[in-house]
């Protein structure tokens, strides 16, 4: 079985209130089924919120191991809000008996193998988000959906 971030199928719950739609994505969803996935919202953030980066020149797994933090375009710390995102999505994942997950780019929770640079300025660095590095280290296939 595998898992999606809910964006990538429609599911209006990114940062700004919108989605990420990839077809392909859904109609794999639709058609092999599985288990749809919002880390932010898991972790308590609303929808819209702020959007939100990792601190510059790090990633998830510096924020899993303490020695980084995500922060919103306004400076607020949302670093325990990303982490219990993962966590959550982390014990979905488990207790459903998925494999792999499909995660959109870029993003500070999903992004796997790219994120934005924590300048809120459009740029991206090799990296993973605090979801995807979280997965990661417990076995989980993460693929990334631009």
């Amino acid at each position: 079985m595998n898992g999606y971030s809910a964006c990538l199928n429609g599911v209006n719950c990114k940062y700004n209130g919108k989605n990420n739609l990839r077809e392909d994505i859904r109609q794999k969803y639709e058609t092999e089924g599985g288990v749809l996935l919002c880390p932010e919202q898991a972790g308590g953030l609303g929808i819209p919120h702020p959007p939100s980066e990792i601190e510059t020149g790090y990633d998830g797994s510096d924020v899993l191991a303490g020695r980084a933090k995500v922060l919103s375009c306004d400076g607020e710390d949302v670093t325990a809000a990303f982490v219990e995102g993962a966590r959550r999505t982390l014990e979905k994942v488990l207790n459903s008996g998925v494999k792999t997950v499909y995660l959109k780019q870029s993003s500070p929770s999903c992004g796997c193998g790219l994120i934005y640079d924590g300048t809120f300025s459009g740029k991206k660095i090799s990296g993973d988000g605090v979801t995807a590095a979280l997965l990661k280290q417990h076995g989980i296939e993460v693929i990334p959906v631009e």
